[in-house]
This record gives C-alpha cells, sequence and structure tokens, in this order.
C-alpha cells in the first residue's frame, strides 16, 4: 500500500481526474495549498502598490491506493502534468501505508483501500 502526494497546477485538476477515472482509481483527496518551486516570482500591483508574490497556488492530490495501483497513478498524474522544459510542473512522492482502517467496518489492510 501507498500514499501518493502530487502537487500540481491547478488548471491541470480537470485533466489529471479524468485521466485518474479512466485509470479506475475513483477515491482520492484535493486541497488548495500554497507553496513556491523554481518559477519566477508574479508581480502584481494592488492598489497602486507592487507586490512580489512568492508563494503560488498549487493543489495537492493525496491518493492511497494497493501496490498494483501505483503506475497507473503516476502515469494518469504525468501524462497530463508534463510539458518539456517547462518548469513547475509539480512533484510525486510517494510514502508507504504502514497500515489503513476503515472506520465503518473495521477492515483493515488492503481490503480497506479498496
Amino acid at each position: 500500500m501507498k500514499l501518493i502526494i502530487a502537487i500540481i497546477q491547478p488548471e491541470e485538476l480537470p485533466a489529471i481526474k479524468e485521466a485518474l477515472l479512466e485509470k479506475k482509481i475513483y477515491k482520492f483527496t484535493v486541497s488548495n495549498v500554497l507553496g513556491q518551486g523554481k518559477e519566477i516570482p508574479v508581480h502584481e500591483v494592488y492598489r497602486g502598490i507592487a507586490h512580489e508574490i512568492t508563494l503560488l497556488k498549487k493543489v495537492r492530490l493525496e491518493i492511497a491506493v494497493n501496490d498494483e495501483f501505483v503506475e497507473n497513478v503516476v502515469e494518469a498524474i504525468t501524462s497530463v502534468a508534463y510539458k518539456d522544459g517547462d518548469k513547475g510542473r509539480g512533484k510525486i512522492f510517494m510514502m508507504p501505508i504502514e497500515e489503513c482502517i476503515r472506520i465503518r467496518t473495521g477492515e483493515k489492510g488492503s481490503t480497506a483501500i479498496g
């Protein structure tokens, strides 16, 4: 079992969601986050005052899967998010899951992930 965390651009979320659903990955969590990578900071003017915005809007996907689905998840995300030579495409992190328990039924392990 693995927990896959992907930090992606917000505009890519609908296409990545569709790619995940096509690969039969239905359960995931989405959060709006702020972060900074290698992108150039954005300069904006608000009410006549210039601001440098270094923390940019990102989306964080969290997907818990059994080991046989890991490659499908990575392929779904990278097929949409990859653009050659473009900075700020995001990151994918993978961590082992020690245990998973479905609260409703008390199931444990890979059957609880679903």
